[in-house]
C-alpha cells in the first residue's frame, strides 16, 4: 500500500510539480544549487552529502551529491576585473523504482566592483539519466508496459547569478533549461523549467556569535512554491546550529562542526509535518566537506559558515 501511495506522489512530481531533489543544508553548500559559485573561493572545495527522506517509508526518496569547485589562475587587478572558476557536480536521486543521475560541469565568472561587492554568473552543462526498474514492483495482473525496464538520457543545463556584499547575498537559479520528454512513461512525463530565488543576511551579535538567517524559494512550473526559511547561529566559524521551516512539509534542525582546520561535517533532521507523518516522521541528512582554504575565526563574506 505504501508503494502505491508513493507512485501517486511520484506521478505528481514527474508531470506537474517539483522534479528536483531538495536538501535541508542548501545554505551550507550553495555550489550544489547555483553554478555561479564555481571557484568563488581562492582554494579548492570538495563537498558530499546524502539524504534519507521519510525513514521507514518503502520506496521513499534517497538523494545525494558530490561537488568539486576550484578557482582558475588569472592575473588581474584587485577590483573592476573578473576572475573565473570551474567545478563538477554529480547528483543522484532515487524514488521507488525511478532513479535519476545528473552529471554537470560548471563555469563561473566573478566580478568584483569594490572590496565588498561581487557579482557572479555561472552555467551548468551536462546530462541527466533517468531509469525505471520494475524488478521490485508487485502487481496482481502484470502489465507488460509497466513491467518493462526503461532508460532515458537527455542534455541538462542551468544558469545562475549570485550577488553579495558585506552582510547579505542574493541568488537566482534557472534549472532544466532544456525541456525533455520521456515518452516511455507517459506523454506528461517531462523535465520542466524550474527556478530558485534565495538570499541571506549576516548579523554580528558580538565578536564570537553571528546570526545567519536565509530564505530559499523553489518555484516549480506548476504546483505550490516551496519556501525554506532557516536561522543559524555561528560560533567563531567553527560551530553552527539552527532551526528551519519548509512550508510544504517539515520542521528542520541542523548542526555544523568544523575540525582539523579544513574539514567540516553537518547533520540535519527533518520532522515531517505533512500527512506523510502517519507513516514516517524522520528525514536525515549528513554532509562532509574538505577545503584547502585556511581557517578563519569569522566569515569574511555574506555567505553562511563553511561556504
Amino acid at each position: 500500500m505504501k508503494l502505491v501511495i508513493l507512485l501517486f506522489v511520484l506521478v505528481g512530481l514527474t508531470s506537474h510539480a517539483q522534479q528536483l531533489a531538495q536538501y535541508s543544508q542548501w545554505s551550507s553548500n550553495q555550489f550544489a544549487l547555483n553554478p555561479a559559485h564555481a571557484g568563488i573561493k581562492s582554494c579548492a572545495d570538495l563537498h558530499t552529502l546524502y539524504r534519507i527522506q521519510w525513514v521507514g517509508f518503502e520506496g521513499a526518496p534517497r538523494s545525494g551529491f558530490f561537488t568539486l569547485s576550484v578557482p582558475l589562475p588569472a592575473k588581474r587587478k584587485q577590483f573592476l576585473s573578473a576572475r573565473h572558476g570551474m567545478g563538477f557536480k554529480f547528483e543522484t536521486d532515487q524514488i521507488g523504482q525511478f532513479s535519476t543521475n545528473r552529471f554537470n560541469l560548471a563555469y563561473a565568472m566573478h566580478m568584483n566592483f569594490n572590496k565588498n561587492d561581487r557579482l557572479s554568473l555561472g552555467l551548468y552543462g551536462g546530462g541527466v539519466q533517468m531509469s525505471y526498474n520494475p524488478s521490485t514492483t508487485e502487481t496482481l495482473n502484470p502489465d507488460p508496459s509497466v513491467m518493462r525496464q526503461a532508460n532515458f538520457l537527455s542534455p541538462d543545463a542551468s544558469f545562475g547569478a549570485w550577488y553579495n556584499s558585506t552582510n547579505f547575498y542574493l541568488g537566482l537559479v534557472f534549472q532544466n533549461l532544456i525541456p525533455s520528454k520521456w515518452e516511455e512513461i507517459g506523454d506528461n512525463s517531462r523535465y520542466r523549467f524550474h527556478s530558485n530565488i534565495y538570499g541571506g543576511y549576516r548579523y554580528e551579535m558580538n565578536e564570537k556569535l553571528t546570526l545567519l538567517p536565509a530564505l530559499l524559494l523553489r518555484i516549480p512550473p506548476r504546483g505550490p512554491i516551496s519556501a525554506d526559511l532557516n536561522v543559524q547561529v555561528d560560533y567563531l566559524n567553527k560551530v553552527g546550529f539552527g532551526l528551519g521551516f519548509r512550508n510544504t512539509d517539515a520542521l528542520i534542525a541542523f548542526v555544523n562542526f568544523k575540525f582539523a582546520e579544513q574539514f567540516s561535517v553537518g547533520y540535519s533532521f527533518d520532522f515531517t509535518l505533512s500527512k506523510l507523518q502517519k507513516v514516517s516522521q524522520n528525514t536525515h541528512e549528513i554532509s562532509l566537506r574538505f577545503s584547502t582554504c585556511k581557517s578563519q575565526k569569522s566569515s569574511t563574506s555574506a555567505c553562511p559558515m563553511f561556504e
